[in-house]
């Protein structure tokens, strides 16, 4: 058991460095942004493909990657994986135009996609049921520490070095991965191989691509605009076909059958519901120190940093808890520290000290370590072993959707207000549509304590499920 402990060990290290780079490119990028549009004279509208391409090609990889991983061995996956990211890196170092730039996010983003996912159910699979809230804990550190040290680091390369330089970091780590993975990866799971249900896919595809392009676009252009309201359409009515075919044919891109397991169920919805509130309250923050109090870019990034650090502290611990004690508590207190965090901003004015802001958005952080990875375990963990990769897959699409819908739509909000206020200046206006915004929000958070009250129990009267056995080869 020692040997297998320590095998399990090499091949956690191996994963995790995976899921940190593939978070830490998705990260950096908005603190390049302004530079990139520089060295290729392309505007911001322009610019903002690099993150919509980015996040069209997640929606329509994570899907598939329950596919994936029942198809291929995790060891040729993984390195795959990785090999796409490394070309995409290596596309951003020599891009000569922003064509170029866009391919290589798209490249970086199929290796992250597939590697988000990999990671997940490779860590529910190598933990048996009493240790997965401590082992989705060591991953919710690594994905934790990119946004804690992502916009400070790569802000000092950018202005040192240059944009490119961080793609160059990028490459370096994850040759040094792949090299070790070839010496320590083992494949652990059993593969089940099925035939690709190609129409699904393309389904899939036009679903979750097409939300995510369309309440994207809302912030932008507005839900009135064809750019926001045809790509929801076409989102909606391909997912309803989706929907339809995975009842109707034998192997399924997804089984949504996952969706009787109750816990499973609940635990989407917590999820949706972080993601909307974290999601959305960064974006506005960010607004409001740089456009409402015209302070740096910097700002934002240190306002942040202490609840990044408390995110990648508190992982283990709440993974812990945990496996321990269950989750009730975990997530009662967790939706109250959210929503009290999220209450705070709601009394923002234009002279907001920098301390308070960091303390609420402290909280907030607290709160959101409390629910993330341990409301996806305790959800995963209903689940059958041959029903996990679809359980995390639709798990981290629903995530993708949740937070770009809580963009949108808190943004729109904020943007509404202000264009209606009668405040004196624009300044005035601009806050009072993001304290509205945050109240929104804040009765957005307060369902969910209602559902981690009435629905989130230790203890269940369900037959329990078989633990998912596993073997390492040693």
């Amino acid at each position: 058991m020692g040997e297998s402990r320590k095998n399990r060990s090499g091949i956690v290290a191996i994963l995790i460095i995976g899921a940190f780079i593939t978070s830490l490119a998705q990260m950096v990028l908005t603190s390049a942004l302004p530079s990139i549009m520089s060295t290729f004279n392309v505007t911001t509208s322009s610019a903002q493909w690099l993150t919509t391409t980015y996040m069209l090609v997640l929606g329509i990889m994570i899907p598939s990657t329950a596919y994936l991983v029942n198809q291929f061995p995790i060891k040729g996956l993984f390195m795959t994986s990785m090999g796409l990211f490394l070309g995409g890196c290596i596309v951003s170092i020599t891009a000569n135009n922003f064509i170029f730039m866009v391919l290589s996010r798209v490249l970086q983003a199929i290796g992250a996609g597939i590697i988000t996912q990999l990671v997940q159910v490779a860590m529910i699979n190598l933990y048996p049921k009493e240790e997965r809230g401590k082992a989705m804990g060591i991953y919710g550190f690594a994905i934790g520490v990119a946004p804690a040290i992502g916009p400070l680091v790569s802000g000092y390369i950018i202005d040192s070095f240059g944009w490119r330089f961080i793609f160059y970091i990028l490459a370096i780590i994850t040759i040094l991965d792949v090299i070790f993975a070839v010496i320590l990866l083992k494949s652990f799971m059993e593969n089940k191989p099925s035939k690709l249900e190609v129409i699904s896919l393309i389904l899939s595809s036009l679903g979750f691509g097409g939300l995510l392009i369309g309440v994207t676009n809302i912030g932008t252009y507005t839900i009135a605009n064809p750019l926001a309201y045809i790509p929801i359409l076409i989102g909606l009515i391909s997912l309803v076909l989706f929907v339809i075919r995975q009842i109707k044919v034998e192997d399924p891109l997804l089984d949504l059958r996952v969706f009787k397991v109750r816990n499973f169920t609940i635990s989407i919805i917590l999820i949706c519901i972080v993601y909307m509130a974290m999601t959305s309250a960064t974006m506005i923050l960010s607004i409001y120190i740089q456009s409402a109090r015209g302070m740096s870019a910097m700002v934002p990034g240190i306002v942040m940093l202490p609840g990044s650090i408390a995110m990648c502290i508190l992982s283990p611990i709440t993974g812990n808890i945990l496996d321990k004690y269950g989750l009730r508590k975990l997530a009662i207190s967790g939706c109250i520290m959210l929503g009290v965090g999220t209450l705070g901003f709601s009394y923002l004015e234009e002279t907001t000290s920098i301390a308070v802001l960091t303390i609420m958005y402290t909280i907030r952080m607290i709160g959101i370590t409390f629910l993330l990875m341990p409301v996806t375990t305790w959800g995963l963990n209903e689940l059958k072993q041959e029903q996990i990769a679809s359980g995390s897959a639709i798990n981290s699409t629903l995530r993708q959707i949740s937070g770009a819908v809580g963009s949108s739509l808190f943004v729109t909000i904020m943007t509404v207000v202000a264009n209606n206020s009668v405040k004196a200046t624009q300044v005035l206006a601009d806050i009072e549509g993001m304290t509205v915004a945050f109240k929104y929000a804040t009765f957005v958070i307060v369902i969910a304590i209602f559902v981690s009250i009435i629905y989130v129990k230790d203890k269940v009267k369900d037959k329990p499920l078989e633990d998912i056995s596993y073997e390492l080869n040693v």
